[in-house]
């Protein structure tokens, strides 16, 4: 079967993933609500298309905290990614390298950071959980920048893990054969078998609940990487990210895995890029699944977004030729939109070009008055 899309590459790796592994990647939390919410919020936002533009020429670069990459389109953070193909993490960092895009890599990868620099070149960023032993947390922040990373992606919404049901039936655990990488020798315990969710339970004995604001502001002194604040969906917590001088914000719901019916990223989007005021960029990860969402998500002020399932089903299916093909399409259906939209860059995709079902109603023309 000829592959058109991004979306279709999730069928074949269910058909090829144990149900374990599947299930693990593509499930929400509780009713999964906010699962598929994250992409019906996309699909209530209808374009307004400029016309009688050239566009024979269409720049996607852009910067990215001082970085150069060739489109809006990054890789965001996914745990155990030899669950989906042995390469991993070592494919996905190839194949973002090639792309000339961002990769980040999770604290929960099954590559070491010190393995992925070891792939080549490449901008990549480190995702951060901060454990309750911050000598750990400090050793990891070190080796991350020693291999070249270049900013810390710092996930805050996660001092629990949220209630997976998919993952408490299949008594989730990582494979005998793979390990954390990044925490290997170091004695944090194991993610064994539990009565429920063996991640859920590894997290409950590792991740710090006492993570708070001044957190952020500790990880600036321990590193000159940027800090990225990832899991921010309200515009209070937006003008404390900057006040707690984080560098950029990532709009993100863990992937709808995390706290169900909070409301989609996209539809959180603004919110956040408003309370700002534009003083630091503004991320989207969850639910982008076509190069229509990327102008969408910009059209509303991200500087970007992150891709995370796409990866990982692309990787199952096909290893790092399938990562680079779903980076590949995500770049020609955005650029298709943004010529259909009239824009030849990225700074003319404005809110202009969009509207949305919160917009207040466009005034209609008065009717002409009828004659007696």
């Amino acid at each position: 079967m000829e592959i058109t899309n991004v979306t279709e590459y999730e069928a074949i790796a269910k058909e090829k993933l144990p149900k374990m592994v599947y299930d693990y990647y593509a499930s929400g939390a509780e009713d999964q609500w906010t699962l598929q919410e994250n992409r019906n919020a996309f699909a209530r936002i209808l374009f307004r298309p400029r016309i009688l533009i050239d566009v024979s020429k269409i720049d996607m670069t852009t910067t990215i905290l001082g970085f150069k990459i060739s489109m809006p389109i990054m890789v965001a953070p996914t745990a155990m990614q030899k669950m989906a193909h042995p390469e991993g993490e070592y494919a996905t960092a190839r194949a973002a390298s090639a792309a000339g895009t961002i990769m980040t890599l999770s604290s929960w990868a099954t590559s070491s950071v010190e393995e992925v620099a070891s792939t080549g070149p490449g901008i990549r960023f480190f995702q951060l959980y901060v454990y309750k032993n911050r000598k750990v947390v400090e050793q990891l922040v070190r080796r991350a920048e020693r291999a070249g990373f270049k900013a810390i992606a710092l996930t805050v919404d996660t001092p629990r893990l949220g209630r997976r049901e998919s993952d408490i039936k299949n008594r989730f655990t990582l494979p005998p054969y793979l390990t954390l990488k990044n925490f290997e020798g170091l004695d944090l315990g194991k993610m064994d078998e539990a009565n429920d969710s063996g991640l859920a339970s590894y997290v409950a004995g590792q991740i710090d609940r006492t993570l708070s604001w001044k957190d952020v502001q500790w990880l600036q002194t321990i590193t000159k990487m940027p800090i990225l604040v990832k899991g921010v969906i309200t515009g209070e917590d937006a003008r404390i990210a900057v006040q707690a001088g984080a560098a950029g914000i990532i709009v993100s719901n863990h992937g709808a895995r995390q706290l169900d019916y909070v409301p989609a990223t996209i539809s959180a989007l603004e919110e956040v890029v408003k309370a700002t005021q534009g003083r630091i960029p503004v991320f989207l990860d969850g639910g982008v699944r076509r190069g229509t969402d990327v102008f969408k998500a910009l059209a509303l002020g991200a500087s970007g977004i992150f891709i995370g399932r796409p990866v990982v089903f692309s990787l199952a299916a096909e290893g790092e030729a399938g990562v680079r093909k779903v980076l590949q399409m995500l770049r020609d259906e955005f650029e298709l939109t943004m010529a259909l939209s009239g824009c030849r860059n990225l700074k003319e995709i404005t809110r202009n070009h969009i509207t949305t079902e919160w917009d207040t109603p466009r005034p209609s023309a008065p009717r002409p008055s009828a004659r007696l």
